[in-house]
């Protein structure tokens, strides 16, 4: 297929777009190659698509722009593709409390040239990031697609909510058929800088203390990169379709009669922040020096993914046990950066 992949210079669409290479998808890549963070990682990224393109059967051709360009996003889409997958988004809970209009313009604009773009070229299926962020104060646990998330704690989640709302519009009015993805704390090789795997790796092999947030007693469903991966291209493979059961006297919010989803792509399997930690002691042969910390605004303390409509929908679960993801991320760090 012809797949347009946004974010691709990112940690999950670089795993996303090489994969679609590897399977002989034609692939066209676009991301603007901020410096959000170190730029050199996402340059090491491309590198490695366009050599992967080389020994594969899939064809690989990148677009550096910046998707808030409406005319450039347009011109992108003189081609026509068979499938959409937008990862293109200003990511980072910390950071949104201090560049709210990054989030903005990178977040709700882009998104809204995606969706015009997709509209006008009728494109078969867009496929789009969402997170896990956006069930915010909700307690009950796991979490599910059917429940409502009216309740974000921070920029970051809302703009990705709106993202979901904005979809259900253009699928109602246009019968673009679109899936959301809400990815739960993903992590593994070429991750990004600013997630704790990286930051706690990085000060434990320096041997320099680590800053763990609520005294350590967070939770995550930490999901590793290539089960978001497989996630992703099933989900994007499999196109929307309106839910002949949806009823409006009790809608369900993961569907809808309009060609409109959304599916959680995590672990189904919770792990503590500590227990996370002491994996990567493990890994690395070395142990954390922990400084604990009270709770940082906007953080969720928890999160657990019910997948059971995932399973059902496109037949698969993430299943990497973090013990053996995070021994992945460690040997990748220590070849990457020579330590």
């Amino acid at each position: 297929m012809r797949v347009l992949l946004t974010g691709a210079a990112g940690f999950i669409g670089f795993h996303t777009a090489r994969r679609l290479i590897e399977r002989g998808d034609e692939v066209v890549g676009f991301d603007v190659v901020n410096s959000y963070y170190d730029p050199s990682l996402k340059e090491a990224r491309l590198a490695l698509l366009a050599k992967a393109a080389m020994t594969a059967q899939g064809d690989w051709r990148f677009i550096r722009a910046d998707l808030t360009d409406g005319a450039v996003v347009r011109k992108a889409f003189e081609t026509r593709f068979d499938r959409v997958i937008h990862l293109a988004a200003q990511a980072g809970v910390r950071h949104s409390l201090t560049h709210p209009h990054d989030y903005i313009s990178s977040n709700i604009v882009a998104f809204l040239n995606i969706l015009e773009a997709c509209r006008d070229q009728k494109t078969p299926h867009l496929t789009y990031a969402s997170t896990s962020s956006v069930y915010g104060a909700n307690l009950k646990m796991p979490f599910s697609e059917h429940e409502g998330v009216d309740h974000p704690l921070q920029l970051y989640a809302a703009t990705k909510r709106s993202n979901e709302l904005m979809a259900h519009a253009y699928s109602h009015l246009f019968r673009l058929p679109t899936t959301a993805l809400r990815f739960f704390t993903v992590y593994g090789p070429w991750g990004r800088p600013d997630m704790a795997l990286f930051l706690f790796t990085k000060s434990i092999l320096a041997g320099k203390p680590i800053d763990v947030f609520n005294n350590g007693k967070h939770s995550r469903d930490f999901t590793y990169i290539d089960d978001i991966v497989e996630g992703v291209i099933r989900a994007s493979d499999q196109i929307a379709e309106p839910n002949p059961a949806w009823d409006a006297m009790n809608p369900d919010p993961a569907s809808s009669n309009a060609p409109y989803r959304i599916f959680n792509i995590g672990n189904n399997s919770p792990v503590a922040l500590l227990d996370y930690i002491t994996a990567i002691e493990e890994a690395t042969g070395k142990k954390a020096t922990i400084r604990f910390k009270p709770l940082q605004a906007g953080d969720v303390p928890d999160t657990y993914a019910d997948v059971s409509s995932l399973i059902e929908a496109v037949d698969y679960k993430p299943a990497t046990p973090v013990c053996e993801g995070v021994r992945k991320f460690v040997e990748w760090y220590r070849t990457y950066y020579s330590e």
